[in-house]
């Protein structure tokens, strides 16, 4: 962990290990993207993805809101616009020299330029990607069960996404 020696380490766990040092003592970011991976990847595994997506979910979830640092720094703001401007330049340099495909890693890319646009939402991983973004957020926000059960009707699409706020927040 922390070093260049990557030789037979899978990409998600350098992903992983690049995310969190990125991140530094930000430890509420890194709790963050740990718990949004880790919804992720159940939701993945849940719809069925294949390895190409699981991979590509997984990846987006872990840099997710990489552009905070920057958005802050530059804009005096983590807003959403801002983490989609800045984020896939930090996201870029983070996955060079991984061994992604190429298609892979522009999708990667792209969710995560665009995790705060629900209206662009164009397939199966974004819609993931979205969902455990929110799983994570209802908890941080500590959201009220009306606010949980209109996030439900309106974003939650998969089952296993639906299923798992129901499990959580509203049983």
């Amino acid at each position: 962990m922390g070093t260049d020696d990557s030789e037979g380490v899978p990409p998600i766990d350098r992903i992983l290990d690049l995310a969190v040092a990125y991140n530094g003592r930000d430890v509420k970011r890194v709790n963050h993207l740990l718990k949004v991976h880790s919804f992720a990847r159940l939701l993945g595994i849940g719809e069925k993805c294949g390895p190409g997506m699981l991979t590509v979910v997984e990846a987006a979830a872990l840099l997710h809101d990489i552009g905070i640092h920057e958005a802050e720094r530059k804009h005096g703001s983590s807003a959403g616009k801002w983490q989609e401007l800045e984020g896939p330049p930090v996201a870029r340099e983070l996955l060079e020299g991984l061994d992604l495909d190429p298609a892979a890693r522009e999708r990667i890319l792209f969710l995560v330029g665009h995790h705060h646009s629900y209206g662009s939402v164009d397939g199966l991983d974004f819609q993931i990607l979205v969902e455990a973004d929110f799983l994570v957020n209802i908890h941080e926000e500590g959201m009220d069960v009306r606010s949980i059960e209109s996030l439900g009707e309106g974003m939650f699409k998969t089952a296993s996404g639906r299923e798992l706020l129901e499990r959580l927040y509203l049983r």
